[in-house]
């Protein structure tokens, strides 16, 4: 675990392997943190500015061993970009930029110079800082991990620390551990990750973090009457299992109860309607709306929120088998709704369908699912942003709101009565597709029927589970995103 603390040391004196500021493009190279340093170092970076060494552009790292006058053993200079386009969510990204350049070069502690004890710009580096020390690369034999950081330092240069600061810092550690434990379980194989062994992941954290988890198996969601849910099932060699995580603060009022549920397809092949070779070992990803939720549990149960929370995650394989459902079945969902399957490879909105009918059974007020549901998204809005649907504007328009505060892009696709037309069926009462067209939105509709009057909102993070590309502040693989989004909400509702 990286050790995180506050450093009071005059900078000058700081001893400590590198030390980190950050300073503005199109500015003096004094500016941003650097302000900060003693005048012969500043006196040099300005030097190095003057002759193209030093652009303080967006992520450019500039390095400088024994820096003049000052005790680290080196001092790296982020560049911060446009100083008008600068805001708090970017100290996430410089706290991670300059954790991965420097723990490539094997540095194992860092201080970063805070520019600002402000509540949300504590807690953005420290959760940029964990977030940029993950790697995805569990299973091999020489890993990235190995050259981790050990030490995080926040050097305040002997000012004075707001009341709150430790909590802000804590908050920090808090969601990027979440993050990163939503990235971990996303990143496994199906073969290592399977629902039994989802559930155990599940089972394990909340017995770390003193919340209560149930295990329901095959048998029990028959006897639930999950027909959804056990169509998709049925076709694999792995058991099924229904997990339910609650959070139950004592002092919390008895609504809303907040229904999170999350698609947990721990591996799709599309099952008869088989996807394409191609990439289909990245479906061992379709259960991050269930790892997404899974960190914000253990998110919450640390930050302790007064409103009552359930994750609802219905698990399993999808798999083509002589037991798999097949296009053309009619089968009943839990709810009682008849749906035709068209296409077995739009099963997690089956899923989903019944886990939306038990949460709502188990007492839920407010439905909030998360799902890798549709490459349609990932047409729409790219790897960048997730699409956001829901019937109730109110809590469509909370759920951006601590988007945007979090730092997390999201953006309203439209929910609309005319596309209702696209997922009737002749001979049931819902279609589980409605053709290529509008796919996302079809797709989040066929689960809002399930919701029926409760308040309800889809996340559909297909595009934004996974980064198929390394940035500065974030290894590939795993995003974690959404986790932030749903933390802040929560947090949101309880103050």
């Amino acid at each position: 675990m990286v050790k995180i603390e506050f450093r009071p040391d005059p900078l000058a004196q700081l001893s400590t392997s590198a030390l980190v500021a950050y300073c503005f493009e199109d500015a003096p190279a004094s500016s941003g943190t650097v302000e900060r340093l003693p005048a012969e170092t500043r006196n040099l970076l300005q030097q190095m500015q003057t002759a193209g060494e030093l652009t303080g552009k967006a992520f450019e790292c500039t390095l400088l061993p024994w820096p003049a006058g000052m005790a680290a053993s080196k001092l790296l200079v982020v560049g911060a970009g446009k100083r008008e386009k600068f805001n708090e969510m970017h100290f996430r990204h410089l706290a991670g930029t300059a954790v991965r350049y420097l723990r490539s070069r094997g540095v194992r502690e860092l201080a970063w110079i805070l520019g600002s004890t402000e509540p949300g710009a504590v807690a953005a580096v420290v959760d940029g800082a964990l977030v940029a020390d993950y790697d995805a690369d569990r299973y091999r034999t020489e890993r990235n991990g190995e050259k981790g950081i050990d030490n995080f330092l926040l050097a305040t240069g002997g000012e004075a620390l707001p009341a709150e600061a430790e909590a802000v810092l804590h908050r920090g550690r808090i969601l990027g551990e979440a993050q990163n434990f939503t990235r971990e379980l996303v990143n496994e194989p199906s073969n290592y990750l399977t629902p039994t062994r989802l559930a155990e992941r599940a089972g394990e954290m909340a017995k770390r973090f003193a919340l209560t988890c149930e295990v329901l198996g095959p048998q029990e969601i028959q006897d639930l009457k999950m027909g959804a849910f056990w169509a998709v099932a049925q076709g694999s060699n792995e058991p099924a299992r229904l997990i339910v995580v609650r959070y139950s603060p004592e002092d919390a009022p008895e609504q809303p109860v907040i229904g999170l549920i999350g698609k947990g397809i721990t591996f799709d092949s599309g099952g008869i309607s088989i996807k394409p070779s191609e990439n289909m070992h990245e479906q061992k990803t379709d259960m991050a709306g269930a790892a997404t939720m899974l960190g914000v549990m253990q998110a919450i149960t640390q930050l302790k929120p007064r409103v009552r929370v359930m994750a609802v995650i219905p698990a399993t394989e999808n798999m083509p088998s002589g037991n798999a459902f097949k296009p053309g079945d009619v089968i009943t969902s839990m709810s009682g709704k008849t749906i035709e399957i068209l296409n077995t490879d739009a099963e997690g909105r089956l899923v989903l369908a019944d886990a939306l009918t038990y949460a709502k059974r188990l007492g839920c007020t407010v439905l909030i699912d998360a799902a890798t549901l549709t490459g349609a998204c990932m047409i729409a809005l790219g790897a960048i942003t997730t699409g956001v649907f829901g019937w109730n504007k109110e809590w469509v328009n909370r759920v951006l709101a601590a988007a945007n505060a979090a730092g997390e892009k999201m953006w309203q696709l439209p929910v609309d009565d005319d596309y209702r037309e696209l997922y009737k069926s002749l001979i049931a009462d819902l279609a589980n597709s409605g053709g290529r067209y509008g796919a996302a939105i079809t797709g989040a509709m066929f689960v809002g029927e399930f919701a029926g009057d409760t308040p309800w909102v889809h996340l559909d993070i297909a595009g934004t589970r996974w980064a198929n590309d390394e940035k500065p502040y974030r290894a590939k693989g795993p995003t974690g995103h959404g986790v932030r989004t749903l933390v802040q909400l929560l947090t949101d509702l309880s103050a």
